[in-house]
């Protein structure tokens, strides 16, 4: 990932508080997240931090957290973090992503962040990595278990797509 200050899309809000309430309300609605047990820690412009529990109900087979709940709170984490790049009344979809999976996801918690590489009026390039805590909330014992790059459009004036 870059150190750069990531871009931001025409228009976009400056106000950390306003894009956080904007990323929380959008969360809150994405009825995935709760079921799978995930939350927002952290949102700042251009970069958003999405933590999930460890638990059996996530797992696959080998007792490591499911590729397919690895790939959500990735691809969410890089989601939200191309919307507090977006005016209000533009939303995100993604149109594509690619994960690797690098490591097996087990610990305590895993932990995605995603950041925002290029902010475009229509499309959006993000990242976002997922790292396996061995203890939740200790970073000291992060270990990277996947990488994912996905692009972002931006929607307006489309029936239900907002935030």
């Amino acid at each position: 990932m870059s150190d750069a200050a990531p871009d931001r899309a025409e228009g976009a809000g400056s106000d950390p508080a306003a894009i956080v309430r904007r990323v929380e309300a959008s969360f809150a609605r994405q009825a995935i997240m709760g079921t799978i047990g995930a939350a927002l820690l952290r949102v700042e412009p251009g970069r958003v931090e999405i933590a999930l529990a460890v638990t059996p109900g996530i797992s696959q087979q080998h007792g490591f957290v499911h590729a397919g709940a690895v790939a959500t709170i990735a691809d969410s984490a890089a989601g939200y973090a191309a919307l507090t790049r977006m005016p209000e009344g533009r939303g995100v979809l993604t149109a594509e992503f690619k994960i690797n999976l690098v490591s097996p996801a087990a610990g305590a918690r895993l932990v995605a962040i995603g950041t925002v590489v290029k902010a475009g009026r229509l499309l959006t390039v993000a990242a976002a990595e997922v790292f396996a805590e061995r203890i939740a909330g200790d970073e000291g014992t992060r270990k990277l278990c996947a990488q994912l790059t996905a692009t972002l459009v931006a929607v307006e004036n489309r029936q239900g797509v907002v935030d």
